[in-house]
């Protein structure tokens, strides 16, 4: 006895299989659908496997060809489902924890504590790298630059060499793995921009602050370290193969 619902004929009215694509829906049919997000989620998501697992069946020949997928419906469904989720998710805390308003502030009364806003937490760090001005003996041990100006060098260099990386590494790679030691300067970075944050507030963290300068600058080379190694070791192994076939390979015409 067989279920008429269990058939594998293909439907376009939203509730069966994913059609092929020369049984593709026409525009005045897919308007006539009452399909909600998570059915055309759906429907994207398995049509994009079936077109990748095809092209990998049929194609035996190994280059990086990337292939790409109309806007429509393939990426403005996948970015709608994604938009949808943390729209969703900042409603969700907003009304579940709504932020506590403190009060008013003083206009004739400087504040204890001044601080920038969180994001700019690594640049205010920067500004505190005092320790590191080196004392000049041949001026009578006084520092060539201030201390607030040495922290607006440190700003420049550290932005600058942001700035210059992508003009440092133009590789084709698409995954961490491929290049681990660029990956490793990655994590460097943000072990980096996450302590000297902490640095910017040491009054306020829990801890002796010459050793949170010291952890500043011993930590971020470690997780580098780190990193480039366990990159290094997936590189061989399954993970960089399974990169790699991310990719289909199209044969050349």
């Amino acid at each position: 006895m067989t279920d008429d619902n269990s058939d594998d004929t293909a439907r376009t009215d939203g509730t069966g299989i994913v059609p092929p694509d020369d049984e593709t829906p026409t525009w005045r049919e897919r308007k006539e659908r009452t399909t909600g997000l998570s059915r055309l989620t759906y429907e994207y998501f398995e049509r994009s496997r079936r077109e990748d697992q095809d092209l990998r069946e049929e194609s035996d020949y190994v280059e990086r060809d990337v292939l790409a997928f109309p806007v429509w419906p393939h990426e403005l469904i996948r970015n709608l489902a994604l938009t949808s989720f943390f729209v969703g998710m900042i409603f969700f805390l907003s009304a579940t924890l709504p932020p506590h308003l403190g009060a008013p502030a003083n206009p004739s009364q400087t504040p204890a504590v001044i601080l920038p806003d969180w994001y700019l937490y690594w640049s205010f760090g920067l500004l505190k790298l005092g320790p590191l001005n080196p004392d000049l003996a041949i001026i009578g041990g006084d520092k060539l630059l201030a201390d607030r100006t040495y922290g607006v060098l440190a700003n420049v260099v550290v932005v600058g060499f942001i700035a210059i990386v992508p003009f440092l590494n133009k590789g084709s790679a698409r995954r961490p793995v491929e290049q681990p030691f660029w990956a490793a300067i990655g994590v460097m970075g943000v072990v980096f921009a996450v302590f000297i944050s902490a640095l910017s507030i040491k009054n306020l963290v829990p801890m002796d602050p010459h050793l949170l300068f010291d952890l500043t600058f011993l930590v971020p080379p470690l997780a580098g370290g780190m990193a480039y190694a366990i990159l290094k070791t997936m590189r061989e192994g399954y993970m960089y193969d399974l990169n790699r076939r991310y990719y289909k390979l199209r044969p050349p015409k």
